[in-house]
């Protein structure tokens, strides 16, 4: 009872930043050239993009959840 609530919180948080983001970015390091002593590396940034679908999705399971909490909260 208490934990649907708190999963569809974080569903709908999860769903928020889905939203506002779009996307997940990160940076690695890569080796450019590795000649004997000689190492040359550059730093690349990539992206996870997050369709806003799964942002919909979150949020109407973290709405779901919540009803649901709700209702088994009166019972």
């Amino acid at each position: 009872m208490k934990t649907y609530m708190v999963i569809g919180i974080i569903l709908i948080a999860i769903a928020i930043i889905a939203f506002v983001y779009q996307g997940i970015t990160y940076t690695t390091r890569e080796k450019v050239v590795d000649f004997g002593p000689l190492q040359v590396s550059a730093d690349k940034t990539r992206t996870i993009p997050l369709p806003p679908i799964v942002g919909a999705i979150a949020l109407a399971g973290g709405i779901g959840l919540l009803v649901l909490g709700i209702k088994n909260k009166k019972s």
